[in-house]
């Protein structure tokens, strides 16, 4: 009688870190054991399918204590795209199609199925191998502390993110008042100001400057010299990819090859001239990765073990290329190329902005 070979998935978390990545390894570890599975660890992301030695099973011992830890016990990154891999070339760094080893690779490791957890960029990786021949079958995870995937309410380290950047810009008021000066906080969201508007309102800034409107200068400078008449001091929490009205994006380094150029710069910037323009004492802060470490809150603890669970259920149903997400109360899912399709953004409309409007909160606009 032949033994029936035992189920086997790997797991990979790609991208920038987020608090409940952790959370969802473990979920997806303990359903799959209690279904008789094996899992494997693929350490560093995509970049793990081209060195073979960054991959290990996930035992109950690895993965007892961490749903309280910050991080992702298998690493991340985000330079391990296969299909822009950089390789230098006559001196130049230049990207070349690596994506037939990967899966070439992959089908040595003998898993069924790939837990692909990341935002949309680790999402349109995971989604492009599966289409490749013999490609990579798998089930999407959500992650990115930005909040800006469109399929799903909320993605877990959003609200970790939040709650570190307003504990922040509490901390900040005292010292502003002290010294009588307006203080800038730069937070992370590269296109979408949800961590700047949800800290910003909870915090108690002046100003709040999202990627999704333009700013005047002028405009900001009138409102904070009109706050400090009141109170001597102001707050601006302002997105890492705002931008002024006809201005660009502040970037620190050239961009890379197979990634994303580096925002940041923006809160010097605005130091700088809202000085000039209001008269008042300007500081300025980057609270930059700060907002990716640390424990996850409750929230993003409980979201991420839902995730990891609702996509061994989809693993175990055949339900391949689809993502897990959000839609409240429930967990579901949608097709991957669906929930990549367009970037979430904070709309206009939406009634945060109109009450941040009417308690006197400027937009720059």
């Amino acid at each position: 009688m032949s033994r029936t070979r035992k189920k086997r998935i790997a797991i990979s978390t790609g991208g920038g870190d987020a608090p409940g990545l952790n959370a969802v390894i473990r979920a997806v570890c303990r359903a799959s054991y209690r279904r008789g599975w094996e899992v494997l660890g693929i350490e560093d992301g995509f970049a793990g399918l081209f060195d073979l030695s960054k991959t290990r099973m996930l035992r109950e011992r690895d993965i007892a204590d961490i749903v309280s830890r910050g991080g992702t016990i298998l690493g991340t990154t985000n330079r391990g795209n296969p299909f822009e891999w950089p390789v230098v070339q006559d001196g130049k760094t230049v990207p070349v199609d690596r994506s037939d080893e990967a899966v070439r690779n992959w089908r040595k490791l003998g898993c069924d199925a790939l837990v692909a957890v990341g935002g949309d960029g680790t999402l349109k990786i995971a989604w492009q191998l599966s289409k490749k021949r013999n490609g990579i079958p798998f089930v999407g995870v959500p992650k990115t502390i930005d909040n800006d995937l469109l399929a799903t309410d909320i993605t877990f380290g959003f609200d970790t993110a939040v709650n570190t950047a307003r504990d922040c810009i509490d901390k900040l008021h005292s010292t502003a008042q002290s010294h009588d000066r307006i203080m800038i906080v730069e937070v992370m969201g590269r296109h979408a100001g949800w961590i700047a508007l949800s800290s910003g309102v909870a915090g108690g800034s002046d100003v709040i400057l999202i990627p999704e409107i333009p700013f005047s200068m002028q405009i900001v400078c009138d409102h904070l010299k009109k706050v400090c008449r009141q109170r001597s001091y102001a707050i601006v929490t302002v997105a890492e990819g705002a931008v002024p009205t006809g201005g660009e994006e502040s970037t620190v380094g050239p961009r890379e090859v197979g990634r994303e150029v580096r925002l940041g710069g923006i809160a010097f910037h605005l130091e700088r001239h809202l000085q000039i323009g209001t008269g008042v004492e300007c500081r300025s802060l980057v609270l930059g990765h700060l907002q990716r470490g640390g424990p996850p809150t409750t929230f993003d603890r409980i979201l991420g073990t839902r995730f990891g669970a609702a996509a061994v259920r989809l693993i175990d149903s055949g339900d391949f290329g689809k993502m897990v997400c959000l839609r409240t109360p429930q967990v579901l899912a949608v097709p991957v190329e669906k929930a990549i399709a367009k970037r979430k953004t904070v709309p206009p409309d939406w009634d945060m902005m109109v009450s941040a409007r009417d308690i006197g909160i400027c937009f720059g606009d």
